[in-house]
C-alpha cells in the first residue's frame, strides 16, 4: 500500500491525509473556519477507524486528491 492516501467526507466538510496505518491528518471545515488535527492511533478502535477509511467501508468516505487536501490546507494559512 502506498502512502499517503487521501479521503474526504462526501459533504466536503473533512479532508484526510492518511500518512500510514497509525497516523492521519484531518482538515475540518466549519463554515469559514478550517482546522487541522494530527491523529495517532494508540488503541485498536483507532486503528480500525483508519483501516475503515483506507477501505472506504460503508460509504462514509470517498476518494480525494493531494490537490484537494492542499487547497484546504492553503485556506488555513
Amino acid at each position: 500500500m502506498d502512502f499517503p492516501i487521501y479521503r474526504k467526507y462526501p459533504n466536503n466538510k473533512s479532508f484526510f491525509k492518511i500518512v500510514d496505518t497509525d497516523h492521519f491528518e484531518e482538515i475540518k471545515v466549519t463554515g469559514r473556519l478550517f482546522e487541522i488535527h494530527q491523529f495517532e492511533a494508540k488503541i485498536l478502535p483507532d486503528r480500525n477507524f483508519i483501516q475503515d477509511m483506507i477501505s472506504m467501508d460503508d460509504d462514509y468516505w470517498v476518494d480525494s486528491t493531494s490537490e484537494e487536501f492542499q487547497s484546504a490546507l492553503d485556506a488555513i494559512k
